[in-house]
Parts: structure tokens; sequence; C-alpha cells
């Protein structure tokens, strides 16, 4: 089946057509586990035309909906099933034609989410100080003095009411939306624990002075109604609310990446006035076509060029680029960037939700909210797991009862088994590797579509790349200047050849005088005029241009001509042998003629990525097929991947015919990943399995593409296909706890081998040690081959080649 392109990051009610589907993203209040997410998504499937995907780690659900469904509708509809939905951010009120109805609440402010937070911390705090003592005195029974069980019975009831009331309303709510969650097995066992343990003291002689508790780390029959379990009826909430305090912080901590995205955004911005003076504005003020000021430590405020100073910038943090950046006027400029050197005056080209910053931000976003394939079918069996659990819990006091085993035991058994069930680590598995995964990979510049892109990118065997801008640096450049023997000095002959070549606007000229200006400070040469960067300067008389042969002009009181070579039998030595040189590698070469005498010959070209062979090796050693399809002639193709040991070449590829070239490989049995930058790229990046777009290349590519490489540096593909591989790995193993924990505990308990206090641990220890897994994904480093390659290797991968 064909892939279609990656549609646009969805944000708060915008319309990918207001005929169509809408998508709109709401941070949903409430959820504590996957049952609570099988919840919302059934809820708002129910509607007509509308498909949700909610995440339990960032509790957002992403929803595509028809324009006649409201976004009133959508929240109504999650307020039915006992949650609460908002929006993330404020938004404007779109544009619809729906009326006030539509226009998006106002979030809520910082401040009553940190009156929330610190409302939890006291309330853990409490719990704990009133919990303990009841544990220690009733673990320990050497301690135990006279009527201490009247003392455990008032500290616990604050704790079995006040301290889990969370668990209470939560399971309440749900209760009266017909619902089940695991607040409410919870709550269940808290209130079983407390009223077995009232009716002990009460009725059942536990109250009476003297009585003494052994300690029993596992349940047993048959001390009749003296036991208590008030242990329970504390160690449960305290233990599930430390839980999810640290389950909290470990997820927020997965999510680090986007909020470290969120700081490289400037607040403020120092605008060049009129009068040519300065001053500070907040950001969102700023307008294309503004000029603003970035000194030495100052963040780039948004996408521009640069228009006067030259510094480095460190794009480390975007891109994963460890190398400053030189720019100068003309460069471009990333927002987010530190200012590593000198005062730059930059340009703005971009604002707000255009740059290239906030397209980081929105692909990480939309990565983190879909599904592996395998979390959806976790979420579907979380979506019954709690009605099971209460089934099995109520069958297994029965089953005691009947059976005519003592009542205690019976409840404690039925107790364990609905603190123990924990359908938290499967709604956790999947999101919080995701969030780990993505956000990491986002600090190494691999931007991810989504985790179907992960699943697709873990399994891919084949390889396509595109030559110019992929394999090269898709600019023209110097490759190689040899003078003759005895003549003119190379500096000489190239500052000559420059003069002359600065008034045609041909590639080859650019690429010459450019060359000239970067070597200038190398040949003892004065730098550029900082009034005219790009200029030599120096003057040419009688210049002209001969279109397809090159240029002439008289420099220094010289005749120089730079010009294609014609026969080679007339050079000097070794100038014949640097022109065949040339085109075996598929450059360009032009003589250089000073006086009417041939003095050098300049290799011009496309040079390949410094990372190139190192890059391909990692892809080969990964277990991938590398193809190269270009549209470039076959003697440049089989050149480039001469020196990348790429055996299979596919030359003068036109579009179609590189699309054609994906169909025919996934026919073939194939999972087939294409690498480009191009317009001319994009229809194969769409039909192949999985298409990786240079962050340099054109929007047309990236739009097309699931992953996006942001950094210049090919060897991001060998790490994106690791960090997919070791991501889905970490899924896997999440999952894999999490049904193993379930399928051994849960019949521990419904045999009595557990006791309620010990299981409420082993449910919060299950969820962290899931987070904790995951979180590993933020400390993963890209690891390079295991062996180094071996020319031997490389020598025997050039002797065949299959060009088409």
């Amino acid at each position: 089946m064909t892939r279609q392109p990656r549609p646009a990051s969805p944000t708060p009610d915008t319309a990918v057509s207001p005929d169509l589907v809408r998508t709109t993203t709401l941070t949903i209040g409430g959820m504590t586990c996957a049952a609570c997410v099988g919840r919302v998504e059934k809820k708002l499937g129910r509607l007509d035309g509308v498909a949700a995907t909610v995440n339990l780690a960032t509790g957002r659900a992403t929803v595509s909906h028809p324009a006649a469904v409201s976004v009133t509708d959508l929240i109504t509809t999650v307020e039915a099933a006992g949650f609460t939905a908002q929006f993330p951010e404020p938004a404007p009120a779109p544009d619809n034609g729906t009326g006030p109805d539509d226009r998006p609440p106002s979030t809520e402010s910082p401040g009553p989410q940190d009156d929330g937070a610190r409302a939890e911390r006291h309330r853990l705090l409490v719990t704990a100080l009133l919990s303990l003592p009841v544990l220690v005195l009733s673990m320990v029974p050497a301690w135990q003095f006279r009527n201490w069980q009247w003392l455990c019975f008032m500290l616990a009831a604050p704790v079995a009411v006040w301290g889990a009331a969370p668990f209470h309303s939560r399971a309440l709510r749900g209760l009266r939306h017909g619902a089940a969650t695991m607040d409410t097995l919870v709550s269940l066992g808290v209130l079983a624990s407390f009223t077995w343990s009232t009716y002990a003291l009460f009725l059942g002689g536990a109250g009476a002075p003297g009585m003494t508790m052994p300690l029993r780390l596992l349940p047993t029959a048959g001390d009749g109604t003296a036991h208590l379990y008030l242990e329970a009826a504390v160690g449960v909430p305290l233990f599930v609310l430390a839980g999810r305090r640290m389950e909290a912080r470990a997820r927020r901590g997965t999510g680090s990446a986007l909020r470290a995205l969120a700081e490289l955004a400037a607040k403020d911005v120092a605008v060049r006035a009129a009068d040519g003076g300065e001053r500070r504005i907040p950001v969102e003020q700023l307008r294309v076509g503004d000029r603003f000021l970035v000194r030495p430590g100052e963040r780039v405020a948004t996408d521009g060029t640069v228009v006067e100073g030259s510094s480095a910038l460190d794009l480390s943090l975007i891109s994963g680029e460890s190398r400053p950046v030189e720019v100068a006027p003309g460069s471009a400029a990333v927002g987010g960037a530190v200012n590593s050197g000198g005062l730059l005056e930059i340009r703005a080209d971009a604002v707000g939700a255009d740059t290239q910053l906030a397209r980081i931000t929105r692909l990480v976003e939309d990565a983190q909210t879909g599904k592996t394939t395998v979390q959806r079918l976790a979420d579907a069996v979380a979506a019954v797991f709690v009605p099971a659990v209460l089934t099995v819990s109520v069958t297994v006091l029965g089953f005691w009862l009947g059976a005519g085993a003592d009542p205690q035991a019976a409840v404690t058994a039925a107790v364990a088994v609905l603190v123990v069930a924990c359908p938290c680590a499967l709604g956790l598995a999947t999101p919080t590797a995701l969030l780990a995964a993505t956000g990491r990979g986002a600090q190494l510049g691999i931007l991810v579509g989504g985790p179907q892109a992960l699943e697709r990118l873990r399994r891919i065997d084949t390889v396509v790349l595109d030559k110019t801008g992929t394999l090269t640096t898709g600019r023209m450049s110097v490759t190689a200047l040899t003078p003759r023997t005895g003549g003119l000095d190379a500096a000489d002959t190239l500052r000559l050849a420059a003069v002359v070549e600065q008034g045609s606007e041909h590639p080859l000229a650019r690429a010459v005088t450019a060359y000239a200006q970067e070597s200038r400070p190398r040949t003892g040469q004065p730098e550029p005029s900082q009034s005219q960067p790009g200029q030599l300067l120096l003057p040419v008389s009688d210049f002209r241009a001969t279109p397809g042969h090159g240029v002439r002009g008289t420099a220094e009181g010289h005749r120089v001509a730079v010009t294609r070579p014609g026969d080679l039998s007339g050079l000097p030595a070794p100038l014949p042998d640097a022109v065949r040189e040339a085109e075996a590698a598929g450059h360009t070469a032009v003589l250089v003629t000073v006086d009417d005498t041939p003095e050098a010959v300049i290799a011009v070209g496309d040079a390949l990525r410094p990372d190139g062979y190192r890059a391909v090796d990692h892809l080969r050693r990964l277990g991938l097929r590398p193809v190269l399809a270009t549209g470039d002639r076959a003697a440049t193709a089989r050149a480039v991947a001469g020196q990348l040991a790429i055996t299979e070449i596919h030359a003068e590829a036109r579009p179609e015919d590189k699309a054609a070239l994906v169909t025919t490989l996934k026919e073939q049995g194939a999972r087939v990943a294409v690498v480009g930058d191009g317009v001319n790229d994009a229809a194969a990046l769409a039909l192949a399995d999985l298409g990786i777009a240079m962050g340099s290349g054109t929007d047309a590519a990236i739009g097309a593409a699931d992953v996006t490489l942001v950094r210049e540096d090919l060897q991001a593909v060998a790490d994106a296909v690791r960090l997919a591989r070791r991501t889905l790995g970490t899924i896997r193993g999440n999952l894999l706890w999490a049904f193993g924990y379930n399928l051994v505990t849960v019949p521990l308990a419904a045999v009595g081998l557990l006791n309620p206090m010990l299981a409420a641990a082993a449910m919060s220890a299950s969820s962290l040690l899931v987070v904790g897994n995951s979180l590993r994904l933020r400390a993963w480093q890209p690891g390079g081959a295991k062996k180094p390659a071996r020319r031997a290797d490389r020598a025997r991968q050039q002797t065949r080649w299959e060009t088409v």
C-alpha cells in the first residue's frame, strides 16, 4: 500500500480544510492509567467522523473531527466521560463560522498549577506522617503497647478518608459515568481494608486491651476476626501517592526536550530603529523584514539573514552540530542559535510558527502523541483490564468463603487482587519511551515524525541515497588547483583567475572567486572590504565572457583567460593529468592562461560531505543495502559511488525514474528508505516505506518525509536507525514487564500469597520501573561501527558496478 505524505502538524482547532477535517489538541485531566486512555478514546470515537489518539504520558488528546463537530462538543464529551479537557495553550478563535461556542477556553494559569502541585506534596507529607507509626506498630509486635490498635485506628482514619480522597473522588466520578479505572481498584482496596479493620475493632474482638498482632508478610487464615489490616489501609494510599509523585517527576524528565526547545526561544530582541538607534521589544512583536541586533552570548531571536557583522553561531542545541558555524553578511542565521563572537545585525526572514525552531518543536510534539501498533493492542487490553480485575476479586472472595476459609483470609486475597493489578504500566510503556527517544533525537538533530515512522525505520533493509545535497554538499566548490611545473606561483595564478571570474555570474566563476577569498589569509592578501563583502576589489579591464567557453580580461597588466581546456597534447605537465583526474572524478576542469601561457588547471565540482564514506559504511554494518540514485551523468555517479564504496548505481534518473525504482525495490520485497533533499526527490520520498529528508532541503522534500535530519551530517541516518531500534526494544521490554507483572502477581494475590500492603508497593514499583527504563533513552549516545572499515573490503566492493 502506498504511504501518503504525513499531514501537517496539529494545532488547536486548526482546519486541514474548512469542509473536511480539523485537528484539535486537548489537555485531558484526571487520567491515571491506560483504562482512562481507552475510555476517553472510546467516548470521542463515538462522535460521527471523530478519531482520537490520547497519550497518557503527556496528558494530551489529538482529535481529528469534521467541522460539524465543534470544540465545545469535544470538551463536553470528554467531561461526560468523567475527565476534564482544555487547550494546552491559548489559541485564537478559529475562523470557522460556527459562532462563539467554538472559541477555545483560556488555559489555566501557572498559579493554580503550582497550587495543585503544592497540595499534592502536602497530602503526601501528611499521609506519610500519619501512616508511618501505623506501619511500624503493625509490623513490629515488640512495640505494640496496650491499646496500640486504637491509636493506629485514629491515625489510619484520616489517611483512609482524606489521604485517599483523590482516589475515592475519581472512582466515584468514574462510577457515575459507568467507568472503572485504576483509582477504582485503589479506592476499593483502601475501603475494604479499613472497613474490615473497623469491624474487627468494634465487633470482632480486635479492640480488646492487650491485643497483639504478629508480623506476617504473607496472609494466613485461622486467626478469626482479630487481625487488623490498618497497615494496608494506610500503606496502599501512601505507596500509590508516593509512586505517582515519583512517576510524574520521571515523566516530566522524559519530556525535557520540549522544555529545552521552548527555552531556546528568545523573550525579547533589540530592534534597529529608523533613526539608527535601537529599542527592545518582545519577540512576539518582531515582523518579517525588521532588523535586529544580536550581541555576543545572546540568542538569535528568529530566522534571518546576516546584514552586518561576522561571528560564529553555536547550533548544538538546535541541530546537534557540535562545531560553531561561521556567518558573515549574506549568511543565514537560525533562531535559537547562540552568538559566540561579534555583534551581528540580522534581517528577520521568518517569525513565529514559520521559524525552524517552531517547526522542530511541532515535529517533536507530533511524534510524542502517536502510538505504536503494539501499544494500541496494550490499550485495548487495558480497556477491559479493570472490569476483569473487579470480576476476579469478587470471584476470589466468593470462592474462599464458599470453600469454608476464614473471612479474614478471603478479604485479604480479594483486597490484594484489587491493589496489585496495575494497568498504569501498560499505559506508560510506549508514551514514556517515545517522549524520551524523540526528545533525544531532537537533541541529536534527528526529527522523527511519529511512532509509526520509528517502527518502519527499525525494519528498513534498503536505503536509496540521492547524490546532490545528500551525499554531496550541493554547492560547487574548487576541489583541486594544479599549477604547471616551473610556472607562476599557485597563489598568484588563483588571484588573477579570481579577479577575472568576479565579473561572471556562472556557478564555476562563483566557486573560483569564493575559493580565492577563503585562501586570501593564507596567501597574505588583504581581507575583503566589509562594505562590499564578496568582492576582490581589484581592477579588471577588457572583460569578455563567451557562453560555453569561459571568460577573458586584463588584470594587473596580464592577459588572463579562464576557459575549458581543449586539446590536452599542447599543455605542459602536469596539467593534462589534472584534467583527466578531474573528469574521472566527475568534476569540471578549467584552464587558466596568463599572457597566452597555460599556468594551472582548476577542478570545480560538488564535493562529497566529509562524513560520507563513514556514514555509508555504518549503514552497511547495520545490515542495510545502500543504493545511489541520481539525476547526474553516469561518470559522475560512478566517481561518487567509487569514493563511497556503493556498488549499485542508478544514474541519469529523473524524478519519475526514482519513484519507479522505489516501486520496483518494494515489489522485490525490500523495505525501502529514501534519503533526499530536493523537489525531484519528493515523489520517491512519499512512495518509500520511509522518507528521510535533509534539513537543508526543500520544503517539498521535508513535507513528504517521515524523518528530517536537521544537522548537516549524513551519519545521522545511521544514528536514526540505531535510535529506532533501541526505542522499539525499550518499548517491547516495557510491555513485556507490564504484562508479565500482572500475569505473575494477580494469581499470587488470588491464592492468598500476597499481603495487600506489599501489593501496593509492587504496583507502584511496576510503573516506576517502566518509566525508569524509558528514561535511559535520554542518555543514549549514537555509537559508531564496531569494526573499522577495511581497505580490502572497500576495494573489493568497488570492483562491481551496476549502472542503469
